[in-house]
């Protein structure tokens, strides 16, 4: 198979990821619930890849949170934050995961939000509009860093110095950057960083990451046990346990800390991201050729990630996505859960064709997309 589906989770996953996975199963108990040492030895494991996301990000070790994937990542964030009252500036490419929370928290008449258009071609003109929305209620901007549906990289340093300036908290969606972008959050102004464990980071499903910038600290969504002060009713305020209670995700933990070797192996984020940058580039050369193909080609600035989205006219993406799983080519049409980016885009009648290549795809795998979309053409009678 030929995997172009990165952006929904990386695969394959290196063996490194799923050996670490496997011995976390047989090796190790509950971390933090038992002084004997199979439980201490679990510990250290998380500990390790505490350890490592805090270099990895310029953070400090307790500000880095485990949670089960990026959307509770932001819902902990968004809702941890706001307050009645509150008005809330977003993206006009954001991802439901920063939609629908704050839709809902609008229904309930708790907030209310405003969306900045961004301009793919004008970081500064993406910023007035951010600037021109903020209001003395203004208490949160949340932004992506990387539209998953378009690639479209935000100014996001210039959001932040913009949001700190204003005095208002700075929440971003690193969903499609986190191991192909740095960041540094002791020199960023990111009051909360949100990722998925899964994605860049390559580590198995279902495990998410909300990294604290600094002083800003938002109020917790889930309480219980968290293996300290065990004898206090209130949940404790001390860092992480008080967004971490409950048993944690072992295998998943150990994943991703196989997964941040591995991208020191690959010689860092940026071999990573110029490597998928590259086979973007020879994508969009090759679709040139191909007849009725639209592609929102996304090579003419460095304001860009490594996926694209293509569309032909009036065929729905998902029926090009079925033609091109018959070439044993895996692609994802549709809507991508980001209703804001499809309507910005004027692509939400048929969606489009997300192509996201990773570390393990070839240029061969590349050409090959091509000559199926071309194939695909012409059956359609397109050409």
């Amino acid at each position: 198979m030929i995997y172009l589906d990165n952006a929904a989770t990386s695969f394959p996953k290196p063996t490194a990821v799923a050996d670490a996975v496997y011995k976390s199963t047989l090796c190790f108990a509950n971390p933090g619930r038992g002084g004997y040492s199979l439980s201490a030895d679990a510990g250290k494991i998380i500990f390790k890849c505490r350890d490592k996301i805090s270099q990895m990000f310029g953070c400090e070790p307790e500000n880095v949170i485990f949670t089960k994937n990026c959307t509770e990542s932001l819902n902990i964030a968004i809702k941890g934050l706001l307050k009645k009252g509150d008005h809330v500036i977003i993206s006009s490419l954001e991802h439901n995961s920063v939609l629908r929370p704050l839709e809902k928290l609008r229904q309930n008449g708790q907030i209310s939000y405003s969306v900045a258009y961004v301009d793919a071609n004008d970081d500064e003109l993406t910023l007035l509009n951010f600037k021109k929305l903020i209001c003395p209620q203004t208490r949160l901007i949340v932004c992506t860093a990387v539209s998953n549906v378009f690639g479209t990289v935000l100014p996001i340093e210039k959001i932040a110095k913009l949001a700190k300036k204003a005095g208002i908290f700075f929440v971003v969606d690193a969903a499609q950057s986190a191991g192909t972008l740095k960041y540094n959050l002791r020199e960023s102004g990111i009051d909360v960083l949100c990722m998925p464990g899964h994605k860049g980071l390559f580590g198995p499903v279902g495990t998410g990451i909300m990294i604290l910038g600094g002083s800003v600290v938002p109020q917790s969504l889930i309480e219980g046990g968290t293996g300290s002060l065990s004898l206090e009713k209130s949940q404790p305020e001390i860092l992480p346990d008080k967004f971490e209670s409950g048993t944690l995700n072992l295998p998943g933990i150990a994943g991703i800390s196989a997964g941040i070797d591995f991208i020191g192996h690959c010689g860092g984020e940026s071999a990573i991201y110029e490597h998928e940058k590259e086979l973007i580039k020879i994508f969009i050369n090759d679709a040139k050729n191909i007849s009725s193909l639209n592609v929102f080609d996304n090579m003419h600035s460095d304001k860009y990630s490594s996926l694209i989205s293509v569309c032909f006219k009036n065929i729905h993406s998902e029926e090009i996505c079925e033609a091109l799983s018959s070439f044993n080519i895996a692609a994802r049409g549709g809507y991508h859960c980001s209703n804001l980016a499809h309507t910005t885009y004027k692509t939400d009648k048929d969606g489009t064709v997300r192509i996201s290549p990773g570390i393990f795809t070839t240029k061969k795998d590349m050409k090959c997309l091509s000559f199926c979309l071309n194939k695909i053409a012409k059956n359609k009678k397109l050409c």
